[in-house]
């Protein structure tokens, strides 16, 4: 039978590998290997080989259209009429065929300047006609943001009996994922039916881990824990979460004034927005350091 202590030093070994690899491939870290470097988060970036691509490379508006559903459509193939029936609905399928070659030669162009003639593209793929990236020399910030979240909830789940370290690395990782979520995926695209889904679900997810970091920090931490409730709350004002860890965090700096004043913040809220009360662990907290003079 394995000691639980080996165990655990090989989980963090482990972990830490993990974690290492993930964040070698950050944008601004000099040794990225991905040829193609993607942001989408709080604004729509692309480097190739360390260079970003300038917005005038992209030729057009609908080259860039075309580009971004490539990525929110992640490793998925699309066939021609329906990609064109997503961006371009208003257009008939001639226009659209025109429209669509054109924007993805402009695709090719931007991201391979210099390839040759007859040369297949890095980037882009076909298999008959269904169309989408090679994300295999792409290095896309939402794929990271989800694989350090991830990683975080694997720690605590398969801690190997040392709650600390799986603690620790886990905060490393919300860290991370968090400092990655520079704010709504494709802010560009936030009247576009295609990227809506992708935008909301990012940010649900965000805000989930936002409010699951600010509780791990609490005992150490409560400063950093209001700032992210108060980001959270930034985002969304009823995320009733985000309230009571800022009530704990203002107690565990012995601040109750300003912990009852969040309080009624929130109840505030709340009413105004749906006319209703906090939570019953909400209020049950407020009483508790109402009794804690």
């Amino acid at each position: 039978m394995l000691d639980v202590e080996t165990v655990a030093r090989q989980l963090k070994q482990d972990l830490i590998s993990s974690i290492d690899q993930l964040l070698v491939d950050l944008p601004t870290y000099p040794g990225a290997k991905a040829a193609l470097r993607v942001q989408t988060l709080g604004g729509f970036h692309v480097w190739r080989d360390g260079l970003e691509v300038s917005q005038t490379a992209w030729g057009r508006e609908k080259a860039l259209h075309l580009f971004q559903f490539f990525i929110t459509m992640h490793h998925q193939y699309l066939h021609k009429e329906q990609i064109i029936d997503r961006l371009w609905p208003e257009l008939d399928m001639e226009k659209g065929d025109r429209d669509f070659k054109v924007a993805l030669n402009s695709i090719n162009k931007a991201l391979e300047p210099t390839r040759e003639p007859r040369h297949e593209p890095r980037f882009t793929l076909r298999y008959g006609l269904a169309y989408g990236l090679d994300f295999a020399h792409v290095w896309l910030d939402t794929e990271v943001f989800e694989q350090l979240i991830t990683a975080a909830n694997q720690a605590l789940l398969e801690r190997a009996g040392n709650l600390d370290q799986a603690r620790t690395y886990a905060i490393a990782c919300y860290t991370t994922a968090v400092n990655l979520y520079n704010g709504d995926y494709l802010p560009e695209r936030r009247y576009e039916d295609w990227s809506s889904a992708e935008r909301e679900r990012l940010q649900l997810l965000a805000l989930n881990t936002m409010t699951t970091l600010a509780e791990l920090l609490l005992d150490r931490s409560p400063l950093e824990s209001v700032r992210l409730a108060q980001r959270v709350l930034a985002i969304d004002p009823v995320w009733e979460d985000a309230y009571r860890i800022q009530m704990r965090a203002y107690v565990a700096q012995r601040n109750r004034p300003l912990a009852i004043r969040t309080y009624e913040k929130c109840r505030k809220v709340l009413e105004e927005e749906f006319g209703v009360e906090p939570l019953p662990e909400t209020i049950a907290l407020y009483q508790q350091i109402l009794k804690n003079k």
